[in-house]
């Protein structure tokens, strides 16, 4: 590296390295709905990562297609989200159960605002900050636990997450 590249070269920093690595974990993901991925951190260390997908050892979306259910939201609207898969944010939750790691104090980066379910199991563990690249359109009471419970959100752009037969 010449001395004209070390000028120019630009860390990136901690929220954008960890949030790069949660986007390479779910390039994983077994459902192509999102392909979301997951780091948890502490002391700026990974503890756990997760990717969207099926329970060890049966079937993905990307081999049988997606198990959509109609989820009817606070407001009223409805949407449809595939179910044969586990939360990518679930699945990290879940390592560290596996190997026994403490997710008490840790931040949580992924793909978008957790759902309702994810965001209720992430204040159980202790996370206490959440950083998302995007929105997600059923995150409103998940936002709303999060500030109840006060676990730091942040999202790092207003973009919303958008699938397809929404």
């Amino acid at each position: 590296m010449n001395s004209e590249e070390k000028k120019t070269h630009q860390r990136p920093s901690w929220d954008e390295y960890f949030m790069k690595i949660a986007e390479i974990v779910g390039t994983r993901a077994t459902c192509d709905r999102g392909r979301a991925g997951t780091v948890t951190v502490k002391n700026k260390r990974i503890l756990t990562t997760g990717y969207v997908g099926s329970p060890v050892g049966l079937p993905s979306c990307d081999e049988l297609d997606h198990e959509l259910h109609t989820v009817i939201q606070v407001d009223g609207t409805e949407s449809q989200h595939c179910i044969r898969t586990t939360h990518s944010e679930q699945n990290a939750i879940v390592q560290a159960a596996r190997v026994g790691v403490s997710l008490e104090g840790a931040t949580l980066y992924t793909h978008m605002a957790p759902c309702y379910v994810c965001a209720k199991m992430i204040i159980n563990v202790g996370i206490v900050r959440v950083v998302c690249a995007k929105d997600y359109h059923g995150a409103t009471q998940s936002k709303k636990v999060f500030k109840d419970a006060g676990v730091l959100l942040e999202l790092l752009s207003k973009d919303m997450e958008v699938y397809e037969n929404m």
